[in-house]
């Protein structure tokens, strides 16, 4: 075990368990030599990934005082240490447009954050490893007909194979969660484009499942906004859709507000 400081300002707890942050970091699958560390705090990844001639790692972290430490502990890797805040970093500037895989322990309160901003540079990032609450891991990795399948399955299942890879105890963190946690990695999978406006595919999505106890004909009203569209989906609950399904449906969505529009 390794003792950390705690910072229950920013939503996280450390991992103290060497063992099982061995086994995140060689949960990493990908042939990529960049690595991204997301949150690293008291460098418990960070260590065995800083030791690893297979990467070349940069940890990013948005606070400050864990940067120091950090350029304190490993000073061979100072320059490798940045501050900055995820969800408002260019991986593209980081990385000059090179593929990088994404690994940590994420903030919980702001871990399906992460994963959205994610989405954003699909492109050039193969892989993800992280560690989650148990709950949202689930989520993620639901299936269609799953109870917790929902809008972060379909979003991210659009461009990720999901593993669930293994359950954490809280007794590993600092300070302990409430919660058990969970590792999952998501693997980029062959899907360059949606076969359908992935904008309203997202909207679709988003408008059935905040009312997920609704059959779609009602819960995507509001998106619809006029009367005449038909389709078999429409009678089902968002969360008995697949994937293609969801394409299916934002397909037919599209072509029936394309000829509202120009019958105007």
């Amino acid at each position: 075990m390794v003792v950390v400081r705690a910072k229950k300002n920013l939503g996280q707890h450390f991992l103290t368990d060497k063992s099982i942050a061995l086994k995140i970091v060689e949960s990493l699958v990908s042939d990529v030599s960049n690595v991204l560390e997301i949150g690293p705090g008291m460098g418990v990844l960070t260590e065995y990934l800083f030791q690893s001639d297979r990467y070349k790692t940069i940890a990013l972290d948005i606070d400050r005082e864990s940067v120091e430490y950090l350029k304190q502990r490993f000073p061979s890797f100072a320059e490798q240490i940045l501050y900055g805040d995820f969800l408002r970093s260019d991986l593209n500037s980081i990385f000059g447009g090179e593929r990088v895989a994404i690994i940590g322990n994420f903030p919980y309160n702001i871990s399906t954050q992460i994963l959205f901003r994610v989405l954003d540079f699909k492109d050039i990032v193969p892989e993800v490893v992280g560690m989650f609450q148990k709950e949202v891991a689930q989520r993620i990795a639901a299936p269609p007909g799953s109870k917790v399948y929902g809008i972060t399955s379909v979003l991210l299942q659009a461009y990720y194979s999901i593993d669930y890879l293994f359950t954490v105890d809280e007794h590993v963190f600092s300070p302990p969660p409430k919660v058990k946690s969970a590792v999952i990695r998501l693997t980029r999978n062959n899907v360059q484009k949606l076969d359908c406006d992935e904008k309203l595919f997202a909207r679709v999505v988003k408008a059935g499942f905040n009312q997920r106890r609704k059959m779609l004909r009602n819960s995507l009203k509001s998106l619809i906004q006029c009367d005449g569209f038909l389709h078999p989906f429409l009678e089902k609950r968002p969360e008995q859709l697949s994937l293609a399904e969801f394409v299916e449906l934002t397909q037919s969505i599209s072509s029936f507000l394309t000829s509202k529009n120009n019958a105007i």
